[in-house]
C-alpha cells in the first residue's frame, strides 16, 4: 500500500530533520516548523493506514 511508504518516509523525513539540527546545519525555527508538519503529516498518514485496514478487513 503507497500510504503506508508515505508513513515510512515521513518518520524517515524527522530522522533527516533531527541529523541536520544536531549538526547545526538547519536552525531551531526551520526545525521546529518542518517537524512539527512532519508529525501533523504523521499523524494523518496513520488514520488513513488504519482506516484503510479496517476497512478491507470488513
Amino acid at each position: 500500500m503507497k500510504m503506508n511508504i508515505s508513513l515510512k518516509e515521513c518518520s524517515e523525513t524527522k530522522y533527516w530533520l533531527e541529523l541536520l539540527k544536531a549538526t547545526c546545519f538547519i536552525d531551531d525555527n526551520i526545525m521546529n516548523d518542518l517537524y512539527n508538519s512532519c508529525t501533523e503529516l504523521e499523524k494523518i498518514l496513520t488514520k488513513i493506514v488504519k482506516t484503510t485496514n479496517k476497512n478491507l478487513k470488513n
